[in-house]
């Protein structure tokens, strides 16, 4: 499978079979968690794919509700995966899907950039808990692990571990390719967090569906899977590294470069002095070389979430059956 193959000579078929608006609001998208998820899959112990999968089997996820990315039969984990975005606005649990670290912020401890509603790595330190506990719901034990295969997801999203004031990126209008932005609902289409979330992603994988990319990403990381293994679960470390590739590539890469901004609350992209009527009279392009570039750093994290997703599991499991 040809992934990444002459960007220039395809750019325009493949800006004509992207959808005309791409939604910010789900980190990878439905093909990215999934995949996140079919790599753990391949990853987790006997005993605990086994635990996971009777689990998820005996507390299912409620039949009548609706599900944006539809139901993924073949794999309970993959299905899993985007559960935590269909109940995102009844539970409202917008704050537990990311991080807003402020862009060249020097490494502290992630509490200090945690807002009032919590944020990702306190929302998988959380449900890691209620999942180890033995004593705990089945059915919020079976929900845990749905939050966890979507967070570890998301926590790998460069842009969901970093923000300019801008939203992580959602008050950044940009012309990608061909398509100029412009102002929908005050935001924009393109932006950047929309890139970064699907739109990169949806096109390096060249139509491939979630089973046939974690194969390929399999694949193309398989000499450094045992030193992802080795180094072990370590959320801080994963939010910083989402933190550091948003400041080199997400907004690195950008032509113009982004000014950094002074940090401040944002709830909109009119706060902070208009932020997005301000980027967007700046012009900001992503083209051919700007996919180039971002589309191996997207390849690499949802192999990395995908492993580490593994190795979290098999820890959660594996004291659960030496506790018991």
């Amino acid at each position: 499978m040809e992934i990444r193959c002459n960007l220039l000579k395809l750019a325009v078929l493949t800006i004509l079979a992207l959808p005309f608006f791409t939604t910010s609001a789900f980190a990878w998208g439905c093909k990215g968690h999934q995949t996140v998820a079919l790599i753990a899959e391949k990853h987790l112990t006997p005993e605990a794919r086994q635990f996971l999968d009777k689990l998820l089997n005996d507390n299912a996820i409620d039949p009548q509700l609706k599900r944006f990315c539809g139901n993924y039969s073949s794999s309970l984990l993959a299905d899993s995966a985007t559960w935590p975005d269909d109940i995102r606005n009844t539970a409202r649990n917008g704050s537990w899907h990311y991080i807003d670290i402020p862009r060249r912020s020097a490494r502290a401890p992630l509490a200090s950039f945690c807002g009032e509603s919590g944020c990702i790595t306190q929302a998988i330190a959380a449900q890691l808990a209620t999942l180890k506990d033995g004593h705990a719901d089945p059915h919020k034990r079976a929900d845990a692990v749905r939050y966890l295969v979507h967070f570890v997801g998301d926590l790998h999203m460069p842009l969901h571990a970093s923000t300019n004031n801008d939203e992580g990126g959602n008050c950044v209008p940009v012309q990608y390719f061909r398509r100029k932005p412009h102002e929908r609902n005050h935001s924009y289409v393109p932006n950047l967090h929309a890139l970064w979330d699907t739109t990169i992603l949806e096109h390096d994988m060249e139509g491939a569906d979630p089973a046939e990319y974690a194969e390929f990403l399999e694949d193309s990381f398989r000499d450094e899977l045992p030193g992802w293994k080795k180094a072990g679960v370590d959320i801080e470390n994963w939010a910083w590294e989402s933190h550091e590739l948003a400041e080199t590539y997400a907004y690195g890469q950008l032509t113009p470069k982004d000014p950094v901004e002074t940090p401040a609350a944002v709830h909109a992209c009119t706060d902070d002095n208009n932020v997005g009527g301000r980027l967007l009279n700046l012009h900001f392009v992503a083209d051919a070389h700007y996919q180039e570039v971002a589309a191996p750093i997207v390849e690499k994290r949802i192999a990395q979430a995908g492993i580490r997703l593994a190795l979290l599991l098999n820890e959660a499991v594996k004291s659960l059956q030496t506790s018991n």
